[in-house]
């Protein structure tokens, strides 16, 4: 009876992504028209490498911040709806020009936090294939679908020579969603059996700037992890007018993004429980930078921070669920919800993994060669 369940919800997960991609060629007309201009525009340059590096960085830059936004000013947006988007912009936009200014100065030109100078990863791209610009073209794609893909899997694999790193760039991840996922139980269900008015009443002043403060830190260690991502595409150290670019170009897509409000991938922050409430909101900032920070402390290897947050979130909804229900009806059901919630984010996730390694056998040779060694094909 568990293995006929069980089928049947990765049947329903399934029949939902089918369904979501139907709606959305229904739907999405406009959107699918710049698409087909882009993947255009992607084979049209493919062999002129300069004009591929920064084609291929301006698609990676909007798609991964747009997508990747849920994670860290995907809270900060929800909690501060009724604020105009351009303080939250400013606010932002300024603490991502110091964290790259500072790695700039101190990694001698590399913005990524030698992140890029791990091995299978610290060569610059002296020529693109299409399939490499058509990465973040996939990825705007997904982002529209409303999936937290992971950035780090579509666009570093798609660049990786050596499958090694793929596999430590993927167990870092998995590492990082169970601890994620754990911590996440731990500290809500204390929160939610011990300290009972935690989210009662009218937030106090203070909650406002406590969650600027840890906002801003968090976004500030999301840089440090995730700046490989957009970088992956320009040299491991830029130059002056370079620099000026990678940031100048970030900062103002930053701003459009302020100005949608999120975009629709906002959704998935939106649906979980009490998230736009200030304090809650400042507790999942809190608790995700901490652990952004200890995988930045580990090692240069980059992580996929995306499987970090839905770790995190799938483990609040769980304790909510465990902690608030005192009858057994109510806490099957909560605890159902957290499960469907957590399912369709892991669903959405593998798929862009998925894709990504797909990606990265069809490009790199080096890769193939050690993947089929390794399962001896």
């Amino acid at each position: 009876m568990a293995k006929i369940k069980d089928q049947n919800i990765n049947q329903d997960a399934l029949s939902q992504v089918a369904y979501s991609l139907f709606d959305f060629t229904k739907k999405e007309k406009s959107f699918l028209v710049v698409i087909c201009i882009l993947v255009s525009i992607a084979g049209i340059i493919t062999p002129y490498t300069y004009l591929s590096m920064w084609f291929g960085f301006a698609l990676a830059a909007y798609s991964a911040i747009a997508n990747d936004s849920i994670q860290t000013i995907g809270t900060f947006i929800a909690s501060n709806q009724q604020r105009k988007w351009y303080w939250l912009w400013l606010f932002m936009g300024l603490i991502f020009v110091a964290t790259v200014t500072f790695s700039w100065f101190i990694y001698e030109g590399d913005v990524s936090y030698q992140r890029l100078q791990v091995p299978g990863l610290d060569k610059a791209p002296e020529n693109f294939v299409f399939l490499q610009l058509a990465a973040p073209i996939v990825l705007l794609v997904m982002t529209r679908l409303r999936m937290p893909v992971s950035t780090t899997f579509l666009l570093l694999n798609v660049f990786t020579y050596k499958a090694g790193t793929i596999l430590d760039v993927m167990k870092k991840s998995f590492m990082g969603y169970l601890l994620a996922f754990f911590i996440a139980i731990i500290v809500w269900f204390a929160i939610e059996r011990l300290v009972k008015n935690f989210l009662k009443g009218e937030a106090k002043p203070y909650w406002y700037i406590l969650q600027w403060i840890t906002s801003g830190i968090l976004w500030a260690v999301w840089i440090m992890q995730d700046a490989a991502n957009i970088a992956v595409f320009l040299p491991r150290q830029l130059g002056v007018w370079e620099f000026v670019g990678y940031t100048g170009f970030i900062f103002v897509g930053l701003g459009f993004l302020f100005y949608m409000k999120g975009d629709r991938i906002q959704s998935i922050v939106n649906e979980k429980t009490r998230v736009t409430d200030v304090r809650a909101a400042t507790l999942v900032d809190f608790v995700y930078a901490i652990i952004l920070f200890y995988f930045k402390m580990l090692n240069n290897v980059p992580m996929s921070t995306t499987w970090v947050f839905i770790g995190l979130l799938g483990g609040r909804e769980l304790a909510i669920a465990l902690a608030k229900s005192k009858k057994l009806t109510k806490r099957k059901a909560r605890i159902f919800r957290a499960y469907t919630l957590a399912r369709k984010d892991i669903t959405k996730a593998t798929i862009g993994l998925l894709v990504s390694l797909v990606l990265a056998l069809i490009i790199n040779e080096g890769v193939r060669n050690e993947f089929f060694a390794l399962f001896k094909f």
